[in-house]
């Protein structure tokens, strides 16, 4: 058995906290996607910023939900 894989492919119930911490990421990950929409042109790069911004939220509430501070 692999701990990391197990815990990786595990559902991880929230904590007492987390849910601020998940919104808290995500309000300023919405602030920096407005941005890059209002300045950014149009353009392959531009989506690509807003995808990997979406990543990036996805991932660190993966950091926060696997892994106790």
């Amino acid at each position: 058995m692999n701990p990391q894989i197990e815990n990786n492919f595990s559902y991880h119930e929230p904590t007492p906290g987390q849910p601020e911490i998940y919104q808290a990421i995500r309000k300023k990950a919405k602030e920096l996607a407005y941005l890059i929409d209002d300045l950014a042109p149009g353009s392959r790069e531009k989506s690509l910023a807003l995808t990997n911004l979406e990543q990036a939220v996805m991932w660190a509430n993966a950091a926060v939900a696997r892994h106790d501070k």
